[in-house]
């Protein structure tokens, strides 16, 4: 039985067993909303049992980033006031969940290609519950990377220096940022005609933002104009905010703007500003490309 099959069989088995169940209260709605879009998350979930390979991503290539980066370049590297090691991590960190884009963008486009979203459009289910779905189980995909990562970051040295109101923060903005990557990943996928233009399309948008910033190398080295770039691009400020909420080096600031001299609150407000743009923008283009 394929995956879509029996997230098409769950559906009707669940939208009975609510009917059945429903009393009246003014939240049957929302309740049913919820199980449906646990539904698709679910469906997700079954493609990677599927398909283990799916987890390369979010397992393997963290761990060869952290452990290329470590050792291959950590001794060429130095960092004021700390080890190259410490400040990498962050970096590593937010290009995998930036590139993490990708995975949600194929997702969509490989399901608008193949009518699978047709099918579930005859189901009695809610048609956002599809997309919220799909955004809950990319989320815990990129939460795994993120642990991923940590963990390997703490075998090669890497540690943090603050307190756990600090960590809190930290995790809260890791999962703001990852939200935000999924967003756009959903938007592009909606976007692209094929499954194989994401790939091109998320390359173009993310490398050069990954490297024209903080996370590799202290941007004071760059040209003075791509320093200014680099000073108001969100992954900067999102390096530096991670770094400086886990008490790792910063990149010392060689050109005075907002976001890199409030690092915290302008990564919160880059990851809002992100959502606020993305997901109504998604949204829209699903209905227009689910419309009849």
């Amino acid at each position: 039985m394929s995956v879509a099959t029996q997230a098409v069989d769950e559906l009707g088995v669940r939208r009975l067993e609510a009917d059945e169940k429903h009393t009246g209260e003014g939240d049957g709605t929302l309740r049913e909303w919820w199980s449906d879009t646990l539904v698709f998350a679910w469906r997700n979930v079954e493609h990677i049992r599927q398909i283990p390979e799916k987890l390369l991503d979010v397992t393997l290539q963290p761990l060869m980033f952290v452990m290329l980066f470590a050792y291959v370049f950590g001794g060429a590297i130095a960092v004021r006031g700390g080890s190259y090691r410490e400040y990498i991590v962050a970096g590593i960190l937010m290009q995998s969940l930036a590139f993490g884009l990708t995975g949600p963008a194929t997702a969509i486009a490989t399901d608008l290609t193949e009518g699978v979203i047709d099918r579930f459009r005859s189901l009695p289910a809610a048609r956002s519950a599809y997309v919220a779905g799909h955004y809950v189980a990319e989320l815990a995909g990129m939460a795994l990377s993120i642990i991923v990562l940590l963990g390997a970051g703490w075998l090669v040295g890497w540690r943090t220096h603050t307190d756990l109101l600090h960590l809190a923060t930290a995790a809260v903005l890791l999962l703001a940022f990852a939200s935000a990557m999924i967003w756009i990943g959903t938007w592009i996928g909606l976007l692209v005609r094929s499954p194989d233009a994401v790939m091109g399309v998320g390359f173009v948008v993310v490398f050069p933002l990954t490297f024209l910033s903080t996370a590799f190398v202290p941007i004071n080295s760059l040209p003075k104009f791509l320093q200014w770039i680099a000073s108001w691009n969100p992954i900067s400020v999102m390096v530096g905010a991670m770094r400086e909420l886990f008490g790792n080096p910063v990149a010392p600031i060689t050109q005075h703007t907002w976001p890199l001299e409030h690092l915290v609150p302008a990564a919160f407000l880059y990851c809002i500003a992100i959502l606020a743009l993305t997901v109504p923008a998604s949204l829209r283009r699903y209905r227009a490309r689910t419309s009849d």
